[in-house]
């Protein structure tokens, strides 16, 4: 059993815990370990939980869980696609699970969504295991392919009208996703209106990594925005999200997309206002 998963004093309880610091740490009591293994790049466990429903975790950290990957999922797929006026091709990097793929599919301009992750084991145990999540990958527009991103986005001929880059923490094989070089193999693959959102952590946690991520896309980007949503199981609740552009302004919405359970038009516009303190941080 992972080392994530605990037991404590009081007899048949377990729980599972993301140590976000070393002084800050969020746990879940567990009805039950559906799986846990380790891939040949993380520790990965899936559990069903009293709080959430069912969860997943890569390396200690939560990815998602059922009660709310909604509001991460629909913040990172639909704002650069309904900021984007004909998003015909989109990229995910990262995102196994499959909940962005199935966001970005309610698109029905989008022709053609290709996904890459390193570790084709979340992407089998999400079929498995999460099915809210990973129900779009026998989508005929759905082109998954496991390997490194960096490496396809070095060699592939292909051009994207949005790319979204959704990794786990920028820590072991994903470190390299936070940089100007990577950000610069990525604008070469992308279409001239193309745009590109990826997560930049938390302004409470992970200040210096969220700051360090928006500076590295302005080297390479000629606009970049931050904006911003309310994950409750992500460190401090709080999660930011860079978003370039080679065209339009994102923030401002040119289309709709439905169903939602988070995302709208007005909430598109208010998530780039951002709020003094964090303003100051990026400036």
């Amino acid at each position: 059993m992972s080392d994530y998963v605990t037991r404590p004093k009081r007899q048949n309880e377990l729980w599972l815990s993301e140590y976000s610091t070393d002084n800050l740490k969020l746990s879940m009591r567990v009805k039950r370990v559906l799986h846990s293994e380790t891939t040949p790049y993380q520790d990965l466990v899936i559990a069903d939980t009293h709080e959430y429903g069912r969860v997943l975790m890569l390396d200690g950290a939560y990815q998602l869980t059922e009660k709310d990957e909604f509001t991460y999922s629909e913040m990172m797929a639909h704002v650069p696609l309904c900021a984007h006026r004909n998003p015909e091709n989109v990229l995910i990097i990262g995102g196994g699970d499959g909940a962005i793929m199935r966001e970005v599919l309610k698109h029905e301009c989008v022709k053609k969504c290709t996904l890459i992750d390193i570790d084709e084991r979340v992407i089998e145990c999400s079929k498995k295991y999460l099915p809210f999540a990973g129900c779009s990958f026998g989508d005929s527009r759905a082109d998954v392919r496991c390997m490194d991103a960096m490496k396809f986005i070095r060699e592939t001929s292909e051009r994207y009208d949005v790319v979204i880059i959704d990794s786990t923490d920028p820590v072991d094989f994903a470190a390299g996703l936070f940089r100007a070089d990577f950000y610069s193999d990525v604008k070469r693959v992308m279409g001239p209106e193309g745009m590109l959102s990826e997560l930049t952590e938390s302004p409470f946690t992970d200040t210096d990594l969220m700051v360090q991520a928006i500076g590295e896309m302005r080297k390479v980007f000629p606009a970049v925005k931050m904006y911003w949503g309310v994950v409750p199981t992500y460190p401090s609740g709080m999660w930011t999200y860079g978003l370039a552009s080679m065209g339009d302004d994102p923030s401002e919405p040119v289309r709709t997309v439905k169903p939602t359970r988070y995302y709208t038009s007005g909430i598109h516009r208010a998530s780039f206002i951002l709020p003094p303190f964090l303003e100051e941080m990026v400036r």
